[in-house]
């Protein structure tokens, strides 16, 4: 599931595959761009910006893309066969003299100034593995809200950017509250200490191929996935529920002993199917 810590992967993959080489194809497979060639132009850099990518082209252009749930971009050698989806599941290629990135499944792609990429992503909140990174005004951002659940409140890439469902339900459960605890609810000292304890938990997993936040080999995570699985730390079954207003997929995960506090009713199914747990293997975004 790409999050900050798997866009920041994939942006160094193309970074490295494209980055300082003239394009030697081009082809963008959304009805808005299908005549906008970008061959012969030179790919300036690939960056992340939250759950967004960047890809910076001279002349001032960029191809903004975003992965959501599904999408991915693959890197392949010249003489490679592609693998990462049927052919109608392909919205760009970009190639050069030795590499062809591929990208499956990308539910947005824009092509725009780059001196116009605040229209992209400018809403985002500060970014946890950027340059733009402000704990204090992350926590603002967080508690300008205080009767918003918290769960709620740090998928909001407006407050602080990289966050997804796993990183949620993860640091619920490091702070010992759980995910619908109403932000100004969050006791002050567990509050100060979150903006550095969601960094920390990126900065860790940007460069590990499968993300851990439990520093336990085979048991990677501590909630998320685990639905009726013990807790790993008080062997309490794990429980599952969806959170939000059904519009999106939110699967989250809590202890019910190690995090105290509001919760769906007991019995309450999710509203849709959580995914069960499955083996940890390594992210792969090329």
């Amino acid at each position: 599931m790409p999050e900050g810590d798997t866009v920041w992967q994939a942006a160094a993959r193309l970074h490295g595959a494209l980055a300082g080489k003239v394009l030697t194809r081009s082809d963008l497979r959304v009805p808005k761009y299908a005549t906008a060639d970008l061959t012969g132009r030179t790919v300036l850099e690939v960056t992340p910006r939250g759950k967004h990518l960047l890809t910076r082209i001279e002349g001032g252009l960029t191809l903004h893309s975003h992965l959501r749930m599904d999408g991915s971009w693959k890197i392949y050698a010249h003489d490679q066969r592609w693998t990462g989806g049927a052919a109608h599941q392909i919205r760009a290629i970009l190639g050069t003299h030795d590499r062809t990135a591929v990208g499956y499944r990308l539910p947005v792609l824009d092509l725009l100034r780059t001196s116009e990429e605040q229209r992209a992503v400018g809403h985002l909140g500060p970014d946890l593995l950027g340059p733009d990174w402000n704990p204090d005004l992350a926590l603002a951002n967080l508690f300008s809200d205080p009767a918003r659940p918290l769960g709620e409140a740090l998928l909001d890439q407006r407050n602080l950017a990289g966050i997804g469902n796993v990183y949620k339900s993860e640091l619920c459960f490091l702070l010992g509250v759980t995910p619908w605890l109403p932000v100004g609810a969050l006791p002050a000292d567990r509050a100060a200490k979150l903006p550095a304890l969601a960094q920390r938990l990126l900065e860790a997993n940007r460069d590990r191929p499968v993300r851990t936040t439990t520093g336990r080999r085979g048991q990677d995570l501590f909630v998320y996935g685990r639905t009726a699985r013990p807790c790993l730390r008080c062997g309490t079954p794990v429980r599952a529920a969806d959170q939000g207003d059904g519009s999106r997929e939110r699967p989250t995960y809590w202890c019910p002993a190690c995090q105290p506090g509001p919760a769906p009713a007991p019995g309450t199914p999710p509203t849709r199917r959580v995914r069960p747990v499955r083996p940890a293997r390594p992210r792969t975004a090329d």
